[in-house]
């Protein structure tokens, strides 16, 4: 067979794996529920009250302030296209709108489309997009953990909170994440290759397909973080980060005080809420298509129950409403977009897949025949 043919069949592979993944998954949480109904007591007349009860105003603020969100992320991919070509951040509002709407109905499978989005809208070369997206992404996981260290750190009631001693480790945990994510990011932009090479090594001596993934995703950073020309860049990547997510934190807040029935979630503080939020993110992870949303809802009601002592009715209503304000609210302006865009997200997230591998592999090639400069 030959290596074009290999290649072509790989994503139908991945994809017929993700599926029987998928199933199987299905299946194991189905028994689980089977096995679990007779211990399970929950009155869906409380929990459809609660829904009632709540203000649904606060679950409006939530959702412009996440909707805010994805206007910053076109800025700031904006920002990180401009040594390469000066784009309108505006231009790029639908790929940002479209990829997540792809996100939220197909799974973390769809994850390439806001580059593959990107590099057609731009005309800019794919591998870039996906440099850039690899930037983005740790900026993203930065900001995260330095709001959370800060808040977690500093928050009036953080004595209140479950816990408060593992909870102050875990911040200043994040802070020293924080601080690694910068000197990371120091030495690749200083020294790429060479600490691509150190990744292949370590990485390698355990598989050496780990360690070539390692280096070409070192390599991929690095040339992301070359976008960033100035310090001053890196300075409004980061804040714009920051807003972002400080935007995304309090969609959350508002989303919890809406159950004012609900005396634990009404009283709701910005430090309980960021144990939430750290929850719903690590709940988030491995983002399974719509299976993946009642695990998520499942995941954050069990941390209201068992951090705060929220009844399991208020705790199942503000978990699916924080998934529809944060995750859900764009599908419909997505599928819109999309719509007049002539843009089909199943077929958008196949080619996306297929062409971040060809495009992967041609930068992997390009660096083995470039010196570093």
């Amino acid at each position: 067979m030959s290596q074009s043919q290999t290649a072509a069949r790989q994503p139908a592979q991945n994809r017929t794996s993700r599926t029987a993944l998928w199933i199987g998954v299905g299946v194991l949480l189905l028994f689980a529920a089977f096995l679990l109904r007779g211990r399970i007591h929950f009155d869906w007349h409380t929990f459809f009250a609660q829904l009632k009860q709540a203000d649904w105003k606060l679950f409006g603020v939530g959702v412009v302030l996440i909707w805010l969100g994805y206007c910053l992320r076109a800025v700031r991919w904006a920002l990180f296209l401009k040594p390469q070509k000066r784009v309108r951040p505006a231009s790029l509002l639908g790929t940002q709108v479209i990829g997540f709407t792809a996100v939220a109905l197909l799974g973390r499978p769809a994850d390439p489309v806001r580059p593959y989005l990107v590099a057609r809208r731009t005309g800019l070369p794919l591998s870039g997009q996906f440099a850039v997206y690899a930037v983005e992404r740790m900026f993203d996981m930065g900001s995260v953990a330095l709001i959370f260290a800060l808040v977690l750190l500093f928050a009036p009631d953080r004595h209140a909170l479950p816990h408060p001693e593992l909870i102050n480790r875990t911040a200043l945990s994040g802070l020293l994440v924080v601080a690694a994510f910068v000197g990371f990011a120091f030495f690749v932009r200083a020294a790429g290759h060479r600490v691509a090479e150190l990744f292949r090594r370590a990485f390698g001596a355990i598989s050496p397909a780990w360690g070539d993934s390692a280096h070409e995703k070192v390599l991929g950073f690095r040339d992301g973080l070359n976008a960033l020309h100035s310090a001053g860049d890196f300075v409004q990547a980061l804040l714009l980060s920051l807003l972002m997510w400080g935007m995304i934190a309090f969609s959350y807040l508002e989303t919890l005080r809406a159950f004012s029935a609900s005396p634990p979630l009404a009283a709701m503080t910005l430090s309980r809420c960021m144990l939430l939020m750290a929850t719903s993110t690590a709940g988030s992870i491995i983002q399974l298509p719509v299976l993946g949303w009642f695990t998520q809802i499942g995941i954050v009601a069990q941390a209201m129950q068992s951090f705060f002592h929220v009844a399991p009715e208020p705790a199942l209503g503000a978990g699916t409403m924080l998934l529809v304000v944060t995750f859900l609210s764009i599908i419909p302006v997505g599928l819109v977009w999309s719509r007049f865009e002539h843009v089909s997200l199943k077929k958008i997230t196949a080619e996306s897949e297929q062409a971040g591998e060809a495009a992967l592999a041609e930068g992997a090639a390009e660096r083995d025949f470039v010196p570093e400069a």
